[in-house]
């Protein structure tokens, strides 16, 4: 069994979506530098009870790079997602999304409560509270931007792995990764941080008790920051469980992946 990828036009924007496995529809949302395909591909527990869909996000994989910020922000990324569900004529769905995508999944949660049955967060967060941590965080991000632009990818992605978030995963799957990373267009990876990045995104703190549907929040145990957030997090959200994940860092899909899809398996049945 291996997933099948197709090719979808959105407002004029070419998306590329792999999909794995038979049953309930699955939207796995990957994280910033990744690719739908290699978020799927490690879920393949998942695979044989739901039909996950996992596209390649704006700027990342073999969807579109477009120059214009615009259609990166949030507020396009989820009506987007709208559109390519109706494409695909899925009415609703269970989601899941993964660090960048987490925030992703929560803001299309909140605009569109009604297509989300089920949220699954993996080490995300709701964005930044104050206006002054969103400009902080809005010149780092441009910094960083312009850094892969004027670099190159490589050298953006030897920066990247060195980030002491990543020191729990193995040699083999750093290796994978790598192959993957490189893959992207430098332009699409800068408007991302541009237009969907940590501050640029609204903050979504203030919408966590309007939340209809069932959320799992999943950590890392050494991924100390997430864990910190997901335990605030489900604080605010009404009916959230928090699950995390022994020996795992920030990936915990990777670190921990039976662990992983055996938590939203349950928590998907229930």
């Amino acid at each position: 069994m291996h997933p099948n990828s197709t090719t979808h036009t959105i407002h004029d924007i070419l998306y590329t979506v792999h999909e794995w496995g038979i049953g309930e529809p699955l939207l796995i949302l990957h994280g910033f530098t990744g690719d739908g395909g290699s978020f799927c591909t490690r879920l393949p527990h998942l695979a044989r009870h739901y039909r996950l869909i996992a596209p390649d996000l704006l700027g990342h994989g073999a969807s579109d790079s477009p120059s214009d910020r615009t259609p990166y922000r949030m507020e396009s990324a989820t009506a987007h997602l709208f559109a390519l569900l109706d494409r695909m004529g899925i009415t609703s769905c269970a989601v899941l999304g993964y660090s960048m995508g987490g925030r992703l999944a929560l803001g299309f949660s909140v605009y569109h409560p009604t297509r989300v049955t089920a949220l699954i967060l993996e080490s995300s967060s709701a964005g930044l509270a104050t206006p002054s941590e969103r400009q902080a965080r809005i010149i780092s991000d441009e910094v960083l931007a312009n850094r892969i632009l004027t670099g190159g990818i490589t050298n953006f992605v030897d920066e990247w792995e060195a980030l002491p978030l990543w020191h729990t995963q193995s040699p083999a799957i750093k290796h994978d990764l790598r192959e993957s990373r490189l893959k992207n267009n430098p332009l699409g990876l800068a408007n991302s941080l541009r237009g969907m990045g940590t501050g640029a995104q609204p903050y979504f703190g203030d919408n966590l008790e309007e939340l209809p549907m069932p959320v799992l929040l999943i950590t890392g145990e050494q991924d100390e920051k997430f864990t910190q957030i997901a335990h605030s997090l489900a604080q605010k959200i009404p009916h959230a469980t928090h699950t995390t994940l022994p020996h795992a860092g920030h990936a915990g899909h990777l670190d921990a992946p039976e662990a992983y899809q055996t938590a939203i398996k349950t928590f998907l049945g229930q």
